[in-house]
């Protein structure tokens, strides 16, 4: 599913219109993109969590050189299914 096939299911189980519901799911990811810059966690209950992991520094290989490279560290996203989700996919 899509983001704009996820605006039409959301419109349709809310009787909302389509360019409303595009307006609610662009302002909920992105309360959850600053939240996540803000380096806050975001919990929804039953679905699961999104986060910011810490990677640390490490070594690498160029595939095409085979020269051994550094990677630095950086921040990335993640997302924790809940039980409630997890339950629902058996």
């Amino acid at each position: 599913m899509n983001k704009s096939e996820l605006a039409n299911e959301v419109a349709k189980r809310t009787k909302l219109s389509k360019a409303k519901a595009w307006e609610v799911i662009g302002a909920t990811l992105e309360s959850i993109k600053t939240s996540l810059k803000k380096g806050q966690k975001v919990s929804l209950i039953g679905f699961g969590s999104f986060l910011v992991r810490n990677r640390k520094a490490r070594a690498g290989r160029n595939p095409k050189t085979g020269e051994t490279i550094q990677i630095k560290a950086r921040k990335v996203p993640a997302f924790s299914a809940g039980a409630e989700l997890k339950k629902s996919l058996k």
